[in-house]
Order: structure tokens, then sequence, then C-alpha cells
């Protein structure tokens, strides 16, 4: 239960997010992060908090994927038409960016829980003809355009969230920010505050008042992923007033914007996304309190009809309440086996009809699917082709699905993926090994279902947490993962998966990590899946019962509602 204000209104949550995976139809994110905010406002609408969204319309997405013969990536436009999705209101508001007033509508798609409660998210559309056509096209791409138009947009995304929240009647007493992207809604908190005097006339006790309001998540273990604006650039996009402002408060260095920072300094609560990363995020920003809540994913969502069904007919109860997946220890072996079958056979013939290779059914897959970047180490798996090439041959046949995104301007991911297309060739039929293109959240609900084992293998410790292997265990996907981020939690060695390596510190080259990797893929795993196919299926059933029940988004949003919104005393 929420508390409820004077009013009798139960308090309102202001969720904002630069992306928000909120349909798989709908190319409003990029990533790990707007799926988890997707996730976290679908477990919001279950457990029927009274809570708002706020995000960017991006009408040409992120990107669609192409990748040729030799893993060369292209990227096009994502375009789609909200008009056919989403309700477009009425109201408009202006925000000044540069000096000038541009004009913003929102969108609204509603989020409707098991329980039948619904919750409005806003997607702010600056695509309006008294704008400029630089100013129209602030709404259109999502992690495009140089700074500037970064910058610019997040103008459109903190402060003029806040206005169309104001213009719509909402009220929220707790705001949200997802990132620090949305971090200058803290500024258009102060500037409401102070009316027609002006920032320079703020108080402390006027930041105060803003900081009792803010939540702020940070997802982001290394320094350069935290949005910094050089001192002109700040100057030029929010005016001189509001860049002295913020240069006297020191929300960063050198008279730079720092977002992170100005989150921080206006925000009562912070949080990292995993127990290891609150610790690293901690180091990294010694003068706050960081806490830690762990993600989660919806369950709902990430859970393939076999293993709904299968749920549904002997814990009826998991979608409203994710916790009763903790009975899962009592389903049968044979019930478990035969849906996770059903859907690899689903994920097989997707992959037949996208490639036109027809995988065996009864070959040790391996699933690999994130946004492709060096840290993730895609390319680990194939450290030494020879060793591989005699564990299918020796213990058992191996094949493996990738699938991710590199950046646009990330070079160093595209060439993982060549790195993967062309050891792939090299491998040729002695481990079948492929790389899907355009990764999304349809593509991921099968590959996380359909696998039988969830490889990752991030460079620690900049894993702030993962959820694909969260997707994973819900569908009984055993991992098989280094120790960062969530797994240093999910991990019990031959229960819910496998370490790779420990938590020592990690080889400069990958190459302990390597041997590890192939030592138990040859003499654990990959026998267990061959030899012994009934205690494989325990370990699918733990995956479900111990990771499932707690690394799901109604138990994170719950947390959320208990600490950082609505603490008890306050």
């Amino acid at each position: 239960m929420t508390p409820r204000d004077p009013s009798g209104l139960p308090p309102l949550v202001a969720y904002f997010s630069m992306e928000a995976g909120l349909d798989p139809s709908l190319p409003t994110y990029s990533g790990g992060l707007g799926v988890l905010s997707g996730d976290t406002l679908r477990s919001a609408a279950d457990l029927s908090i009274p809570a708002v969204g706020v995000t960017l319309l991006h009408r040409k997405g992120y990107f669609r994927q192409r990748l040729d013969a030799a893993g060369v990536q292209t990227e096009e436009p994502d375009l789609w038409s909200p008009e056919e999705s989403l309700e477009r209101l009425e109201k408009i508001v202006t925000v000044t960016v540069e000096g000038r007033p541009v004009r913003l509508r929102a969108w609204r798609f509603s989020v409707r829980g098991v329980t039948g409660h619904t919750i409005p998210v806003y997607l702010l559309d600056s695509l309006l003809p008294e704008n400029d056509p630089f100013d129209q096209s602030l709404t259109d791409h999502l992690y495009a355009g140089d700074r500037r138009y970064r910058l610019c947009q997040e103008v459109i995304l903190g402060m003029g969230g806040v206005a169309m929240l104001e213009a719509l009647g909402h009220q929220p007493q707790v705001y949200h920010m997802n990132e620090g992207h949305s971090a200058l809604l803290t500024l258009a908190l102060v500037m409401r505050r102070v009316g027609g005097r002006g920032l320079s006339s703020a108080t402390d006790a006027d930041c105060e008042a803003v900081e009792a309001q803010c939540v702020f998540t940070t997802h982001t273990p290394v320094p350069a992923g935290h949005d910094r604006f050089e001192p002109p650039l700040v100057t030029q996009v929010l005016g001189n007033e509001a860049a002295a402002f913020l240069a006297g408060r020191g929300v960063g260095q050198d008279g730079a914007l720092d977002m992170t920072a100005l989150a921080l300094y206006f925000c009562r609560y912070v949080n990292g996304v995993a127990m290891r990363h609150a610790e690293v995020s901690q180091l990294m920003f010694p003068t706050h309190t960081i806490r830690a809540i762990t993600n989660g994913v919806h369950a709902a969502t990430w859970t393939a009809p076999p293993f709904a069904a299968l749920f549904d007919r002997h814990i009826p109860e998991w979608r409203r309440d994710n916790l009763y997946l903790r009975y899962a220890m009592g389903l049968p072996l044979h019930e478990i086996e035969r849906a996770h079958a059903q859907a690899k056979q689903a994920l097989l013939d997707e992959v037949a009809a996208r490639t036109g290779m027809r995988l065996d059914p009864g070959t040790l897959t391996l699933g690999f699917a994130r946004r492709s970047t060096p840290y993730k180490r895609a390319t680990l798996l194939f450290s030494d082709l020879d060793r591989l090439r005699a564990i299918a041959r020796y213990v058992g046949p191996l094949q493996v699905l990738y699938a991710g995104k590199a950046h646009p301007h990330d070079d160093a991911g595209k060439a993982l993926i060549q790195r993967i297309v062309e050891a792939a060739r090299e491998l040729g039929d002695a481990v079948r090994v492929l790389y899907l293109e355009n990764y999304d959240m349809t593509l991921a609900q099968q590959l996380c279902a359909g696998v039988d084992l969830w490889l990752n293998t991030p460079l620690p410790p900049q894993e702030a947490s993962g959820t694909s292997g969260m997707k994973a265990a819900m569908n009984g996907v055993p991992s098989f993962s280094v120790l960062d981020g969530w797994w240093i939690e999910g991990h019990l060695e031959g229960v819910t998966g496998w370490a790779i390596g420990d938590r020592g510190r990690p080889s400069a080259d990958g190459a302990g990590e390597a041997a590890a990797l192939y030592d138990k893929l040859e003499h654990v795993i990959a026998p267990l899946f061959y030899a012994r196919p009934s205690a494989y299926a325990e370990m699918m059933r733990a995956c479900i019962a111990i990771n499932g029940a707690f690394f799901n988004t109604q138990r994170m949003v719950a947390q959320y509602v208990a600490n950082a919104y609505f603490p008890a005393g306050t």
C-alpha cells in the first residue's frame, strides 16, 4: 500500500527515461535501459502504483541493422507511425532551447497491468510546424547526432517533460530519473519554485525542496558512459542564467555540465542496479550514499508461451505475484523438458526463416545476445577455435546463436561482429555459429527462452547489472557467466548455472577466463546436457524457482516503493 497525501489522492510517481521498450512493435528503445524502463512500467501497473512515464517519441527509432556476408553493419532509420499505435494529445507546451521557443506535443501509450490498472506514458514530440527544421528533428533519433543534438534532446526530455505533466494536470510527488539523461528536470523544478524571481534568486531551501522530490538510478559503472557537456555548449543551449546557476552548484568539473552529477546533487535517494554495481558506484561518487536495488525483468513479458502455459496450470497466481514462481520447485521435470523443447523449436523455426539454415534441436545450443561493444567480450568463446572444435567432436556437438547491435559510432563494436562472422566461417560445420541481425524485443523473447545455455562474458566490473540472463532464467535456461553484475547474486554453482572463472582480478587478455570457459564447457556442462538430461532439467527448474522468483521487476518496483519513493517515516 502506498501512502496518501492530505487531499486523499495517492502520491504520484513520474518515471523519466530517454528510452522505453513499451511494445515490441514500437522502436522507442535501443537495448537494456529501454527494456528495463518498459518492464518497470509494466510491473508498476501490475502493482497498481500511481505513476506516469515520460520519454521521447523517437520517430525514426534507434536503427535497423543490416549485416552483409562479412558481418559489416550498416544502419537505416526504423520508421514508424505513432498515429497507428498511440493517442495524440492536444496539449502543447513550450521549452526554450538556444534561446528559441520549441513547442512540444505528447502521444499517450497506456500500460495495462494484470489487475486492470493503467499507467499513462507520454512520448514527447517536437515535429510541429511552428518549430524550425532542427528543432522538429529533436525527437527523431535515439542516441544519434552530435553533442549539441544530445543536450537539446535532454532539455526536451527533462524540462519539456515537467512542463507537459503540469499541463496535463499531473502533480507528481516523486520524480524518478532513470539514468542521467533526464536530469534537467531538476532545473525545471527549481525554475518552477522561484517563478519570476529568476534562477539567481534560488536559495538552498529551494534546492533542498527539489531534492526531496527526486530519486535517481545510475546504470553506468564506466566514467566515459556519463553525459558531460562543455561550458560553451551549456551556455548556448540553456542560456547564461541557467549555465551560471548550474556552474554555481558545482555539477561538473571545470565548468562542464555532468548530467550524473546534476542528478546526484538534486536527489534524496540514489541507487545502483546490482549489489556489485552499487559498490563500484560508491567508489566513483564517494560523497553520496549509493544504495542497491537489483534489476529485474517483467515475468509475464519474458516467459515464453509454453512456460507461461505450464505456470498457469501449476502456479496460477504467478502473474499477480511473481514470488509464487518459487513453487516451480514442484513442477514435473518431464513438463519442463517438454516446454523447453517447444520453446527451442520455435526459436529454431525463426532462425530457419531468417537465415535458411535449419539447426538441430538435439544439439547443445548457446545464446549470446546484447549490445556489441568491447567490454562485453563477445568473441571470448573463439579464443581457441581448435579447443572449441575438439569439445564439439569428442564431448558433444555445439551450436551458437549471436545477436546484438553495435552503436553506429562504435567501430570497435562493429569489428567484433565481423570477427564473430569470420569465426563462424572458420568453424564451418564443426560448430555452427549464426549472427542474427536486428536484435529487438521479439527476437530476445525467442532467444532467451529457446537456447539451452545463456553465455555472458563481460570484463568486470563493467557490467552494471545485465538482464538477459534473468529473461533466460524465467524460461529455465541456466547462465554460464563471468561473475559480474546481477550474476554475483544469482549464481549458485551447478544449481542455477555456472561461473566463468572467479571474482578475482580478470586477466588482461582474457586468457584465464577463456581457459575456464573451455574447461567447464568440456568437463561439466556438455557432459551433463548429453549424458544426464534429467539432471539438466533439475537445473532448469531451479533457475525458475530461485532466480525467476527474485530477479523480476515486480520485486524491484516494490523495493523502489518501500525504500525510494515512500520510505517509512516520510
